[in-house]
């Protein structure tokens, strides 16, 4: 039984709503008539139509990560803007495989090239290519225009959302359970505040246990013992997974799913449901992480085990020089980002395609790759990584997780 909550939050509840999706909602632009309708359909090449979701999908990683360098959890605002805006275009591109392709790389070039102005030269590069491997059909201009306006629509609902407000400064007086920013303060501390793309307001938790009750003082000793540096508990099997697990987990899941769709295709409108789904559910779940972030402030690991001496609980004992296996990032500890990024789309992957998908995810931090059998696998093991790690509490990553969860489902039941 877990211990009294120290914190109970209301103000979740009352973020501002969003209208609507607009990358679901937004007006179908003109289209072709039913004769070429019918042409498209019976246009060779759509085998290869479903490739294209998955290349853009890798060119939007590439964009936000590796050109742009976005922060991780910054950058799942913008796979959500994108795979939403692709989710439009292609339900109201005309049928066929083939223009259902072409709009979705318009709309996904559309919105990458928006947002980072940088990369235009190289998204242009990629449409010219992307259009090169498409069939020619009679409906060519109504796809672009389905691309075009799912991404102008897009961009037009997510401005003044929210981002880079300058306004949210995250800072709380010393005191035993409250997290201490380093010099350079708080990673993003208005992302809490963006407004969600596809749900009316984010998901809340109760917040964690209070520094007094037996469930915190278990939590605290267990990752003392597993998540230090210097831990002669952790096994070697826990330390490489906790290593293994330390990569973008914005992206680590999204690119094993396009491997495997590589391999075993869907079929152009469910490919992008899939992704749009995924990453509009990582996008509002790591807003709902981030607002409890940045309203609760409760310690890490690493100051929890030097402030010991002073939480009123006489079951955790302090450690002189303790410190994590991992690196300790500039947020506060509930709820846990990597559970607010990773439980999403693995959650609409196990609704979507079944547990029993097999993935294989590749870590860029130790450049190595693991196969696993079920969704629930790779998320146990997700899960334990961050605690084994040194980063978090368990109760960070359970209502991390339960967050990531009940969000998937609700975008899931939105999403029309």
């Amino acid at each position: 039984m877990r211990g009294t909550r120290s914190t109970r939050l209301t103000s979740l509840a009352t973020v501002a709503l969003l209208a609507g999706v607009a990358a679901v909602t937004a007006a179908a632009p003109p289209v072709a008539g039913a004769a070429q309708r019918h042409a498209c359909r019976a246009t060779t090449g759509g085998a290869a139509a479903p490739a294209v979701l998955l290349s853009w999908q890798t060119t939007a990683i590439r964009t936000i990560y590796t050109e742009n360098a976005q922060p991780v959890p910054v950058g799942a605002l913008y796979l959500g803007f994108t795979s939403l805006a692709v989710l439009d275009a292609v339900r109201h591109a005309p049928q066929g495989p083939a223009p259902q392709a072409r709009a979705a790389a318009v709309a996904a070039h559309d919105v990458l090239a928006a947002s980072f102005p940088a990369s235009q030269g190289a998204l242009d590069a990629d449409l010219a290519t992307t259009l090169g491997t498409l069939p020619p059909t009679s409906c060519d201009q109504a796809a672009t225009g389905a691309g075009q306006l799912a991404a102008s629509s897009m961009l037009a609902a997510r401005a003044d959302d929210g981002r880079g407000d300058p306004s949210y400064v995250y800072s709380r007086p010393a005191a035993p359970g409250v997290w201490q920013p380093p010099a350079t303060g708080m990673l993003a501390p208005w992302l809490g505040f963006v407004r969600p793309l596809v749900l009316c307001h984010v998901l809340t938790a109760p917040g964690p246990d209070a520094l007094t009750s037996r469930a915190y003082a278990a939590d605290y000793d267990e990752v003392r013992r597993l998540g230090a540096a210097d831990s002669t508990e952790r096994t070697a099997a826990q330390t490489a997974t906790s290593l293994f697990f330390n990569s973008n987990s914005a992206t680590m899941l999204t690119e094993a799913l396009v491997r495997r769709l590589a391999d075993h295709p869907l079929s152009v409108g469910r490919t992008a449901f899939l992704f749009g789904a995924g990453h509009g559910a990582m996008a509002d779940a790591i807003i709902a992480v981030w607002r409890l972030k940045y309203e609760v402030g409760f310690w890490r690991p690493v100051q929890a085990v030097a402030g010991a001496a002073d939480d009123g609980n006489p079951a955790t004992q302090p450690q002189a020089g303790w410190t994590s296996l991992l690196p300790t990032p500039p947020y506060s500890d509930y709820v846990s980002g990597h559970a607010g990024l990773t439980g999403p789309m693995a959650q609409v992957i196990r609704r979507l395609l079944g547990n029993d998908t097999p993935l294989v995810l590749h870590s860029y931090n130790t450049g190595t790759d693991r196969a696993y059998a079920t969704i629930s696998a790779i998320e146990a093991d997700a899960k334990e990584s961050r605690i084994w790690g040194g980063l978090h509490f368990r109760r960070a990553m359970d209502d991390g997780y339960s967050i990531a969860h009940r969000t998937a489902n609700a975008v899931l039941a939105r999403l029309p």
